[in-house]
């Protein structure tokens, strides 16, 4: 899955060694390691680039400071820069069922992480113990590992399932979602908030304006997240996307038997979940093209890797309303 982002990286003099990385974690950061820079080093319209190829000798490569990499196939000329407010204190953020509690969802939450990514053997990524941090760099992982995002999907869709009896959910979706389907999305809204305020941030109880139920007012079965953690710290709308807003929809809907809608805002970094709710096609095309953010880590790198991109040819521009990473495109699914 690396081979093709190692030589569009060795065309341009930029050379990666993963020497001894026997670890798949090491190989996976290294990947994501090389995204980055392949974006960056795309992005970049300084005077110069330089970059050691050891530890006694440097390579430079000029860049005309008018000079833009472009792709004919990039048509997006924009990034969204997110909220604008401070940031919140996450970490003194907890559920309604403390902190202990909050502590011991992410222990269990981070190892079935580790387990899915890397194999139930392979625990060296939780030898500091549970933290957000480690949590996010397995979300890096995942998607760093594999180009497909319909891989990165269903993965996290099955950490979800995971977390459950292999008997709850089929269950879940007999005995209440399909008879009980306005008390089953009041229950998931308040079960979310109740397990789920550690990993997104503050969040609230709402109500949702149009449920499937002949476009009935959802009351108590929405939950607005305020802002959200997991895409603040991530800073990428593709790992928002692929590993949180479509596995948790797909999650609900084939395994609970109860639809839900996520609708991410990127410039508030809120979230509003509606129970009860089929996604419709046109609200989820704009949460998947939504442009990249502009903190974004890879500088789009990372879409383009889950657009199964390869790139073949990168032809130096010189059109002024080039502003983006070259590695950006819509996402088409």
């Amino acid at each position: 899955d690396t081979r093709n982002v190692r030589t569009l990286l060795k065309k341009n003099n930029i050379i990666i060694i993963m020497k001894d990385a026997k670890n798949d974690v090491v190989k996976a950061r290294c990947t994501f390691l090389a995204i980055t820079l392949l974006a960056a080093f795309c992005n970049s319209s300084c005077n110069s680039f330089v970059l050691s190829s050891s530890l006694g000798s440097q390579k430079h490569r000029r860049i005309s400071e008018s000079s833009r990499f472009s792709i004919s196939t990039s048509t997006r000329t924009t990034t969204v820069d997110g909220p604008t407010g401070p940031r919140p204190d996450y970490a003194n953020i907890h559920g309604p069922l403390g902190k202990q509690v909050d502590d011991l969802f992410l222990s269990v939450f981070q190892k079935k992480m580790a387990e899915h990514i890397f194999g139930a053997d392979d625990n060296k990524i939780m030898e500091d113990g549970a933290s957000y941090q480690g949590l996010m760099e397995l979300s890096r992982a995942l998607n760093a590992r594999y180009s497909d995002r319909r891989q990165v999907q269903e993965i996290a869709q099955n950490i979800l399932k995971s977390l459950f009896p292999t008997w709850l959910p089929f269950a879940f979706s007999k005995m209440f979602a399909e008879p009980f389907p306005k008390f089953s999305s009041r229950m998931n809204a308040w079960a979310t908030k109740m397990a789920g305020t550690w990993l997104m941030g503050e969040c609230e109880i709402n109500d949702v304006p149009e449920t499937d139920i002949s476009g009935e007012i959802g009351y108590g079965q929405g939950l607005l997240v305020k802002r959200c953690r997991f895409l603040e710290e991530s800073n990428c709308a593709s790992i928002c996307v692929n590993s949180c807003k479509i596995p948790t929809q797909r999650f609900f809907m084939d395994d609970m038997g109860l639809p839900l809608t996520m609708t991410p805002n990127y410039n508030t970094f809120e979230c509003q979940f509606s129970f009860g709710k089929t996604p419709h096609p046109a609200e989820e095309f704009e949460a998947k093209n939504t442009p990249c953010l502009s903190k974004c880590p890879s500088a789009g790198g990372m879409r383009s890797w889950h657009n199964n991109y390869r790139p073949r040819k990168i032809k130096l521009s010189t059109d002024e309303n080039t502003k983006i990473c070259v590695l950006m495109e819509n996402t088409q699914q």
